[in-house]
């Protein structure tokens, strides 16, 4: 089965969050504190590293600024905000304030990058599901870890992987013209951006509403194919 890559993905994230959270009870806030800011520095590392790849700086701009524009107007960061208060009602699970931040940082994490979009490509026009089975193996150890620390809203990125890879997978055939070699670098380069973000609002120098950015990484797409 086609889709077997990116459930296993999902799974995977969804195991190592639940992992995580049961950890977390154990842990004393000293150490969570300290665990938080030593992923944020690892966070901030991640985010450069792959910011890098970019090849187009004006379009990395625009793409950040498109993206900021439509986020504000949907206003993503209050809809997390709701969905997260309405878990809190339905399961009780007080003190888990920081849903948004924890589902947006493990949705960026797990969907950004080139393994996500390759593994799905090659997944839908091959069957070969190698790639995302060797993905889910690291991402479900990172989010274990991030889940220490920002909750419960880290599980529910396994939803996100899980839609994301199996539409990249289905339409396989159709969008992989789109996704040259050239747009997959710029769009890591975006997202990297996001997650820089994420890691400075860790460490809590900013406080920059990154769920209102999720469309950014997308936009390279859009402009490659309008002028290029």
């Amino acid at each position: 089965m086609i889709l077997f890559g990116a459930l296993a993905n999902g799974l995977a994230v969804a195991l190592g969050g639940g992992i995580g959270l049961a950890f977390k009870k154990g842990i004393s806030e000293r150490v969570k504190t300290l665990v938080m800011q030593s992923l944020a520095i690892c966070v901030v590392y991640v985010g450069i590293s792959g910011s890098l790849k970019g090849t187009n700086t004006v379009f990395v701009v625009i793409s950040m600024v498109i993206g900021a524009i439509l986020g504000e107007l949907v206003n993503f960061d209050a809809q997390f905000k709701k969905f997260g208060d309405w878990l809190e009602t339905i399961f009780g699970m007080k003190g888990e304030n920081r849903f948004s931040e924890g589902f947006v940082t493990g949705t960026l994490f797990i969907c950004v990058g080139a393994m996500a979009i390759v593994g799905s490509l090659q997944s839908g026009m091959t069957g070969n599901n190698q790639v995302l089975y060797t993905k889910s193996m690291i991402d479900g150890v990172f989010i274990l870890i991030l889940s220490t620390t920002l909750g419960v809203g880290v599980v529910f990125s396994s939803i996100s992987v899980v839609l994301y890879e199996s539409a990249l997978t289905l339409l396989a055939k159709w969008v992989a013209p789109l996704f040259t070699h050239t747009v997959i670098n710029n769009m890591t380069c975006v997202g990297s951006l996001l997650i820089l973000i994420i890691g400075l609002n860790m460490l809590k120098l900013t406080k920059i509403k990154v769920a209102n950015l999720l469309l950014a990484p997308f936009m390279p797409i859009l402009l490659y194919a309008i002028f290029k």
